[in-house]
């Protein structure tokens, strides 16, 4: 008798280098039309995190 052992699929990526980038630019703008807000440190952190993303 043999077994079969099925392998899971391989995983996709689900966003580009090109579209993080594009993800940046968004939050960029919108950090500097909302500079005042208290959420915008979050923002911050966002932006800098998608950076870091597109250099992988």
């Amino acid at each position: 008798m043999t077994t079969m052992t099925t392998e899971p699929a391989r995983a996709r990526a689900v966003l580009s280098n090109q579209d993080f980038k594009l993800l940046q630019e968004a939050v960029l703008f919108y950090m500097r039309a909302h500079e005042d807000d208290p959420i915008s440190s979050q923002y911050s952190n966002l932006y800098h995190r998608l950076g870091s993303a597109t250099r992988r």
